[in-house]
């Protein structure tokens, strides 16, 4: 059943300042909509629990990307369109700019955003297995003033974040320090656009002599969070890709994700796919194919 829209309110302050102001006098009774994409799915099949909706789209102070001599600031309010067009996030931060190509069609890209994405909390999202292995930080911001959090803690369970009911995030920020890093991202659906990942992986590595010097591995669709694979870059470091590194690596991988049997695949295959995308992932690492 569609939802009826006398049902619902809507506000769209001009300004930052305004809308923060109400979400603090009503902490938690408004809901930030943005590009809506995911907003306005629920909406349309009559799922939209919250009524009271706050505009966000197009403020100024959300849509900019600010290149600064050692981050990449990214305000929440900006797109897909936004990442991809950007030169250095598509040098610099392929991960991400990839991510943002893999994210529904062009109209979705035209309005989704990075912030948007990051509070939907889902873990089959596509971007935030790159903001993971970028250890990417966030900017949140209420009335109280802004806060910096790693991004790798704000995701306290299944659509569950440490956002306070108050707060918006500003900003995503990324160090600009990966030029010798080797990426390698992966998404596995059913088709090759517009689908729901069953599994993707994003990763990097950097090599010193032949050995694995750092490594970082996340994935999403395999646990109830977006999931940094610690385990198997803690087998991996430190030493030299071989069939049998790979083998290890491919099964530490499988038994570190907690995934599920869902509408999109099972946990069996999942397991499977993850393990083999870590395989590909060292085996093109090893012959210097990775991206």
């Amino acid at each position: 059943m569609r939802s009826n829209p006398a049902d619902y309110e809507l506000l769209a302050p001009a300004t930052l300042k305004s809308i923060l102001s109400i979400l603090a006098d009503e902490p938690g009774s408004w809901r930030p909509i943005a590009g809506g994409t995911d907003l306005m799915v629920q909406y349309a099949a009559g799922n939209l629990a919250a009524r009271k909706l706050v505009s966000i789209w197009g403020l100024r102070e959300l849509r900019h990307i600010d290149v600064l001599p050692d981050e990449v600031r990214i305000g929440a309010g900006s797109t897909y369109t936004d990442l991809r067009a950007n030169a250095i996030i598509e040098s610099e931060f392929p991960l991400l700019s990839t991510a943002a190509s893999w994210t529904g069609g062009i109209a979705n890209q035209n309005r989704g955003t990075i912030g948007g994405n990051i509070v939907n909390a889902s873990p089959a999202a596509d971007s935030l297995p790159a903001l993971l292995v970028y250890e990417a930080e966030l900017i949140l911001v209420s009335v109280r003033g802004e806060r910096r959090v790693p991004y790798v803690t704000f995701h306290t369970g299944y659509r569950q974040t440490r956002l306070a009911p108050d707060e918006l995030v500003l900003a995503v920020c990324m160090r600009r320090r990966y030029s010798e890093y080797q990426a390698y991202a992966r998404k596995v659906g059913p088709r090759n656009a517009q689908a729901i990942s069953k599994v993707c992986i994003a990763a990097l590595s950097r090599l010193a002599g032949g050995v694995v010097d750092d490594i970082r591995i996340a994935m999403g669709s395999v646990a109830p969070i977006p999931l940094r694979l610690k385990e198997t870059e803690t087998t991996i470091r430190g030493h030299r890709v071989d069939p049998a590194l790979v083998s290890m690596a491919q099964q530490r991988a499988a038994a570190e994700i907690q995934p599920i049997d869902d509408i999109r695949s099972t946990a069996r295959y999942r397991r499977a796919v993850a393990g083999n995308l870590v395989g590909e992932f060292l085996n093109r690492l090893g012959s210097g194919n990775a991206r």
